[in-house]
């Protein structure tokens, strides 16, 4: 896990702009992976799982709690996305989740983040909206947008 925690920071320190403050630190990944019902996903330059010599290009973490998950972060190298690895990612956590028995996904974001696109591509529905939740450095405070899924057919 060490060697995947490092090349998570990788792609975590170029995916997420530093105006919203959204990506976390080296100690919130490693605490957050040490606690129970804690998941991570990665992925290689196609999408799927790396192998061993093959570079992390995205990753997904989230947490459970019962029956119910939280996507707590989703993120894809810059020089990598718009090529199905976000989608796979996606795909590849649902299934895990029904698997696990999972009722309900929820994640959150801000408001503007290209990233809904895939959300609602995936059958994610806007179910809140929390006002000026995130701080932008340079425009003033962005609402954040929580989304949910239900997993159970």
């Amino acid at each position: 896990m060490r060697d995947h925690i490092d090349q998570i920071m990788d792609v975590m320190e170029v995916a997420f702009d530093p105006a919203f403050g959204e990506a976390w630190t080296r100690r919130q990944v490693s605490d957050s992976l040490l606690m129970p019902n804690t998941y991570y996903w990665i992925a290689g330059p196609d999408g799927r799982e790396p192998g061993d010599s093959d570079p992390i290009t995205g990753f997904a973490m989230s947490r459970c709690a019962v029956d119910e998950e939280e996507l707590l972060l989703l993120a894809v190298h810059p020089d990598f996305r718009r090529c199905g690895i976000g989608r796979a990612l996606l795909g590849r956590f649902i299934i895990n989740c029904r698997e696990r028995g999972i009722n309900r996904v929820f994640l959150e974001m801000r408001d503007g983040n290209p990233a809904e696109k895939l959300y609602r591509a995936c059958g994610f529905t806007q179910i809140g909206r929390r006002i000026n939740y995130y701080r932008n450095t340079s425009a003033g405070p962005i609402d954040a947008l929580t989304f949910s899924l239900n997993c159970i057919d």
